[in-house]
């Protein structure tokens, strides 16, 4: 048997989540563990038709149930003596709710657990997944219950998932009136009289950090459900948590609500003899004053409540210092080149003040370029320690007009608070939020999470978990925070498969990298100069490792220097937003990701979007790479990057770029699956002049670009084993407007290696000069015998062939290639030199001349096997010249 419940005192999400449960678990029981809100109560009073099934959770056999069914609640002791199934062997339970998972949450066998604007909208999001039909009080009951969560679909904590099941809801008939009127209970006098004295005495405070908010009242006589007037004062204020005391007969009642993790209103109410879960809790307290249990509740609050930050969640580190002794001018250099706003001030391993850039640039403008920075550095300033509560920092920058807290451990600088930091904290980057602690089913949406330990597990190998978790081990083991990075996190979220993985290491990449291979029999390849290093399996298989580092730009176009720096100035320092995501691999926050950039909202908006404005002036060869992945991932340039783009053509600073470098992006470009689309992107940007000025994408050139990749697919499926470089085809398709000479001057801009120009470049006269002989001949004479396609192509390179099967505008040329790649490059003469000698034919030129006749004969036809080749070789070796062929072939 099968029993949907929830937690006492249910409000409408509750209900709603119930409907939408009934309709995933046919005949299953639905039974309330306790008492129901107010107004909930009224609803079903006045509608009961809109539920049905509902049976008493008194009357219900316990030992007959096999499975649980819990909406909305994650905790025991809110479900009443549904709680008495929960550790029986063998027993079901699902749990469907969007609140945090705590250490004390039922551990579930099934079910989904995901942040979100309401419970409906999860069970709600699988129903419309699996299509099914609901009837329109259904429909509305789920739909109240978003409602009611998502405060009209206008609260902060509203998703998009929220917005389209509602949609899917009024499609199948959700009645908004009938929502509208449920949610719309008018106060009684003596609630609204109360609601009144409640606002008058509500105060926020700040407690560790946290934003707490009293409001307490006394009243002669009983008012009922000041749950309600909570939930309205929350929702009015907006605020994070609040506490409502309220003195009624010979009673205080407490009542909370939370929408923060760091305040869990229902472990603080159980000190009151009450109960709740972490996000809305109440409690009743005898023999006590209305004074005494507000004093008792801010003693409590100071003992409870988590500071929400510290300075060691936000930092970053390392810190990019000066040295005491640098003059005015040379601390702008440092100041530019590191990006920074401000920067601590070393002498002999000591901090002894900060330089701002506010500073330097006034005291420039007073020609002080010369003066010691030293000499108008800020010499107080707050030292915070990793366990300074962000508040206080906030406090100091606010107060002081500060932008920079150093952070120490003892005496050593550890990290910095930069007002960059405390921003992005404030307002969305709260990386240390964790997500469920568990996952359970799949929803056909993407609600949004801050872990995706669930992904890592679904979409890849066995073997590739694996090594994600040896890697988290031993950075475990080294003390050193270990991430995958970029591409590989991008593609997981994107469900691509994607198994190049690159890890960074905050700490030394190399000495991780040599123990993590000295401990899984692994060989390790380090570029110290770049603080890189290879991890190469048994197998072949490779892992980059990489320090956290950043890069500045000596010049325009010119690599960059490298230099060890936080994960935030490493992840700052790539190409686009959709590549700087990080997910830890650290056991304790093992699937955990960081994003500090937006990257998660440009996967979701599809978009590539650079960091900052001067990135393709800092390096030019990100134009490519932008053009590659929008075209690879079937994104958009956003439109800014797409101006910043222009204005670096119009700038000229491709032109500053080594020819190698160039060359490498425009390989990584013709290599993509269908490079057509980049190639037009790149002529519609004004890229190709810096190839070759007279490079131009004409609608020939466009003719045989487009045909390249026809004529690339016809040769992938004859699966020969020749390998074929695509990019050189394409790339000759590209240039084939081009004459030899500008061509070559191409190649030579471009720094093309010597052995490419050799077997495939060097070859482009022969064959365009081929071709017009085809054409020519065509003209004369269609017939055109099986040993003359041969002499026309033997020893051009395949990807030349390739080409000109691309180029030629008639259809027999095209054949021809066909003919001479699937059929004509393997015919082979059965007898060789030595065959030739055996028959008796002396040693000399006529080897070669009869080796070519009996080829000839082979591959017209005239020869069908290896007799009739002998008998022809034995005529041939008998005549005085070896003519005797002519005169059997015309």
């Amino acid at each position: 048997m099968d029993v949907i419940t929830t937690h006492t005192n249910a409000d409408f999400d509750c209900l709603g989540a119930m409907a939408a449960a009934a309709r995933l678990y046919p005949g299953a029981l639905i039974a309330f563990p306790g008492s129901q809100e107010k107004a909930v109560r009224d609803f079903l009073a006045v509608r009961p038709e809109y539920l049905s099934g509902v049976v008493r959770a008194k009357d219900i056999d316990l030992d007959g149930v096999t499975r649980l069914i819990v909406v909305d609640c994650q905790h025991r002791e809110r479900i009443g003596r549904f709680a008495g199934l929960l550790d029986r062997p063998g027993m079901e339970i699902h749990i469907y709710d969007h609140h945090p998972v705590t250490e004390q949450s039922i551990r579930p066998t099934g079910g989904l657990i995901c942040p979100g604007g309401s419970s409906s909208t999860i069970l709600g999001g699988l129903l419309m997944e699996q299509a099914v039909e609901l009837t329109p009080e259904e429909a509305t009951l789920i739909m109240l219950g978003i409602h009611e969560d998502t405060g009209r679909l206008l609260f902060a904590s509203t998703t998009r998932d929220d917005y389209r099941v509602a949609a899917w809801l009024m499609e199948r008939g959700a009645r908004v009136n009938v929502v509208a009127e449920a949610l719309s209970q008018e106060l009684s006098s003596q609630q609204m009289g109360l609601l009144k004295r409640l606002l008058t005495t509500l105060k926020t405070t700040a407690i560790n950090g946290v934003n707490i908010s009293i409001a307490h009242a006394a009243s002669d006589q009983y008012v009922g459900d000041i749950a309600a007037l909570a939930h309205l004062m929350r929702d009015m204020e907006n605020l994070d948590t609040l506490f409502v005391v309220v003195a009624m007969e010979s009673r205080v009642y407490l009542v909370a609500r939370s929408r923060i993790l760091e305040v869990n209103v229902g472990e603080i109410l159980r000190r009151f003899h009450g109960g709740g879960h972490a996000t809305a809790a109440s409690a009743v307290v005898r023999d006590q004053t209305l004074h005494q249990v507000l004093q008792r509740l801010e003693e409590q609050l100071r003992v409870e409540v988590s500071p929400r930050f510290c300075a060691g969640d936000i930092m970053s580190a390392p810190v990019k210092t000066m040295p005491e002794g640098v003059t005015i001018a040379e601390a702008r250099d440092l100041l530019t080149r590191y990006n920074c706003n401000a920067m601590p001030v070393m002498s002999a391993g000591r901090m002894t003040g900060i330089i701002s850039r506010k500073i330097v640039e006034k005291a420039l403008y007073h020609d002080l370029g010369a003066a010691p920075a030293a000499d108008f550095m800020h010499t107080e300033f707050m030292r915070a320690s990793p366990a300074t509560p962000i508040a206080d920092i906030q406090a100091y920058m606010v107060e002081g007009n500060r932008r920079f807290v150093p952070v120490f451990k003892g005496d050593e600088l550890a990290g910095a608070v930069t007002r960059t930091d405390l921003l992005r904290h404030m307002y969305g980057g709260r990386r240390g939020e964790p997500g469920a602690l568990y996952d359970v089913g799949a929803l056909g949406f993407s609600p949004k999470k801050r872990s995706v330990a669930g992904l890592l597990g679904k979409r890849l190998p066995a073997a590739a978990g694996r090594l994600l978790h040896d890697l988290g081990a031993t950075g475990d083991d080294l003390g050193l925070a270990v991430y995958a990075v970029g591409g590989f996190v991008r593609d997981l979220l994107l469900g691509v498969a994607n198994l190049d993985m690159d890890v960074t290491v905050e700490g030394d990449g190399i000495f991780f990298a040599e123990q993590f291979a000295a401990r899984h029999g692994c060989r390790v390849r380090s570029h110290r100069a770049f603080s890189t290093a290879v991890v190469i399996f048994p197998d072949g298989g490779k892992i980059d490792v990489a320090s956290t580092r950043l890069e500045y730009y000596e010049s325009p176009g010119v690599l960059p220097t490298v230099e060890r720096s936080s994960l935030r100035h490493d992840l700052y320092r790539r190409d686009f937003t959709i590549n700087t995501l990080a997910v830890c691999l650290n056991d304790a926050s093992f699937g955990r990701l960081t994003d500090y950039f937006g990257g998660q909202q440009d996967l979701q908006e599809r978009l590539v979007r650079v960091l900052h404005n001067l990135s393709f002036v800092e390096d030019p060869t990100r134009v490519f790479r932008a053009i590659r992945f929008e075209q690879r991932l079937g994104f958009h340039i956003a439109p800014h990057t797409e101006n910043l783009i222009r204005s670096a053509v119009r700038m000229n600073v491709l032109d500053r770029v080594g020819g190698l470098r160039l060359l490498n992006e425009l390989i990584q470009i013709l290599r993509e699956k269908e490079p057509a689309g980049a190639i037009a992107r790149m002529a519609g940007f004004g890229l190709l002049p810096f190839v070759h000025p007279a490079l131009k994408l004409l609608p020939e050139t466009r003719r045989v670009v487009d045909e390249t990749g026809r004529v690339l697919a016809w040769f992938r499926l004859l699966y020969l084993p020749d390998a074929c470089e695509q990019w050189q085809v394409y790339f000759l398709a590209l240039g084939d407007r081009l004459t030899n000479d500008e061509f070559h001057d191409a190649c030579r801009r471009l720094a093309v290696p010597g052995r490419i120009s050799a077997r495939v470049f060097s070859h482009r006269r022969q064959a365009l000069s081929t071709l017009d002989a085809i054409q020519r001949r065509l003209r004369r004479n269609p017939e055109v015998r099986n040993s003359e396609i041969y002499a026309w192509f033997h020893g051009l390179p395949l990807e030349m062939l390739l080409y000109l099967a691309a180029r030629a505008n008639r259809e027999e040329v095209r054949r021809f290639v066909s003919h001479y790649v699937s059929r004509l490059r393997q015919v082979r003469c059965s007898l060789d030199g030595n065959g030739l000698a055996a028959l008796g034919l002396a040693p000399g030129p006529r080897f070669r001349t009869i080796m070519e006749r009996l080829l000839v004969a082979r591959l017209d036809g005239t020869v069908a096997d290896d007799e009739q080749e002998r008998a022809l070789a034995l005529l041939l070796i008998a005549s005085d010249d070896g003519s005797g062929v002519a005169k059997t072939h015309h």
